[in-house]
């Protein structure tokens, strides 16, 4: 039996030739971005909600120093906390690849937030789970780590986030499911995932803890359980304002919690 590429050759322990900071320079450099810094704490929204509405609400601003080829950084102030949020960033690669040049460029601190699908039912969607777990059922992880069944947040983060949360802000803990082929959930795949007691499936949780145990970086992933795979009629709803209030209570709960235990550290 041949073994898959995507398991050969990795060398874990040697650093990567092609450097994010080098591509940022160069994009710097073709579009005329100046030289500086994103917010410490930065927002992946892979669906784009909160990143549209910062955008067309004039709530946000474009970020100024963000040379990404691909995406555009929106920040905004709430009650004393600077934000960067990305938005559209679907998938494992594309998520780490915008993860890499988030902290290349000054991030400290990475909240992804991202539509699930619901596998076990916790409660009537929608609700966030706090990712402690993640199937790796996807590619980008295995250049990061040696292959095992799951990657995790890492142990630490997970420990000063263990308070963070309100009687008002309901969230759960638990696995999922990370998949590259959303149109490829079948039964058994399914069963599996339960059988496994895994929440929920999404597409980038796997990814991004494998690059932050790798590169040794802070970053803590939630699922908004949004669906049930669209087998129901009127499926895959946020709630109010597209969810947005949800996910920006959420994300200052964690962003407050982050500051407060790095001032007492």
């Amino acid at each position: 039996m041949t073994t898959a590429p995507i398991l050969t050759n990795k060398k874990y322990d040697q650093p990567s030739v092609f450097d994010p900071a080098n591509l940022l320079r160069e994009a710097r450099r073709q579009k005329g971005v100046p030289a500086g810094e994103v917010p410490e704490i930065c927002v992946l929204d892979p669906d784009g909600d909160l990143f549209r509405y910062l955008r067309n609400s004039g709530t946000g601003t474009l970020n100024p120093y963000w040379a990404c080829y691909h995406t555009e950084l929106y920040d905004f102030h709430n009650n004393g906390l600077h934000i960067g949020v990305l938005g559209c960033a679907v998938g494992a690669s594309f998520a780490v690849l915008v993860a890499e040049e988030l902290f290349a460029s000054g991030c400290r601190l990475l909240i992804s937030i991202t539509s699930a699908g619901q596998i076990v039912r916790v409660r009537k969607p929608p609700y966030f789970i706090l990712i402690d777990r993640a199937l790796r059922d996807e590619g980008t992880s295995y250049h990061y780590l040696p292959p095992a069944q799951y990657s995790h947040i890492q142990p630490d983060l997970l420990a000063r986030l263990s308070s963070a949360f309100t009687d008002n802000l309901v969230v759960e803990q638990g696995g999922v499911w990370t998949t590259d082929a959303p149109f490829r959930e079948t039964e058994e795949a399914i069963a599996l995932a339960r059988d496994e007691n895994l929440f929920a499936v999404e597409m980038e949780a796997a990814a991004l803890y494998a690059f932050a145990e790798a590169c040794n970086k802070s970053i803590v992933c939630f699922a908004h359980v949004t669906n049930q795979m669209g087998t129901i009629l009127n499926d895959f709803e946020k709630g109010e304002s597209d969810g947005n209030a949800a996910v920006l209570q959420l994300v200052s709960a964690v962003a407050r919690k982050w500051k407060v235990t790095n001032c007492e550290k």
